[in-house]
């Protein structure tokens, strides 16, 4: 599982996707989300607003596990 660490107290779906290099563009979250299936902690999300925190374990099938890890 890799781990992603952001400097804020979350970070919303749209802009984890392009901090993982999973998209290139921020343009882009709306069509990946509606092409792929992501699944927030065991369950599926497809709103790229979605704010992720410290913990969080996301899966997008095809591409690998990820946990978002916020400073304490």
């Amino acid at each position: 599982m890799e781990q992603v660490k952001i400097s804020t107290e979350y970070i919303t779906l749209g802009q984890f996707l392009k901090e993982t290099g999973v998209i290139d563009t921020g343009g882009m979250a709306k069509w990946f989300l509606s092409e792929h299936e992501i699944q927030l902690n065991g369950e599926p999300e497809q709103r790229r607003g979605k704010k992720l925190y410290d913990g969080d374990e996301i899966v997008i099938k095809g591409i690998g596990q990820f946990v978002v890890s916020a400073p304490s």
